[in-house]
């Protein structure tokens, strides 16, 4: 995992998706969706490329991970996981998603 390759979530983002990062995923109840496209992803069919945590400047709630994925369809996106208790990202899911 890199940690503080960015100063800022946003960054990060932006720099995947110039990168061909561009399809945001989100987990949900028993798949990852692509936001974009609506395809759905069993955690095996994807893969951790890279990843980037950040921390809460004042809040230890604040604390995200972003990951650059791929899909084997060849699908390229991020995902953000937040480590606030506000937040409806399956956690349990994402932490089957291989690395690779």
């Amino acid at each position: 995992m890199h940690v503080g390759d960015y100063d800022t979530l946003s960054l990060a983002i932006n720099t995947l998706t110039k990168n061909g990062y561009e399809e945001g995923f989100r987990a949900e109840n028993t798949k990852i969706v692509g936001s974009k496209t609506s395809k759905e992803y069993l955690p095996d069919e994807l893969k951790i490329v890279e990843s980037y945590r950040f921390e809460g400047m004042s809040n230890p709630q604040d604390d995200s991970i972003v990951f650059a994925i791929e899909a084997n369809d060849g699908t390229k996106g991020t995902l953000v996981m937040s480590y606030s208790s506000k937040h409806s990202q399956n956690v349990e899911l994402i932490k089957r998603i291989p690395k690779k």
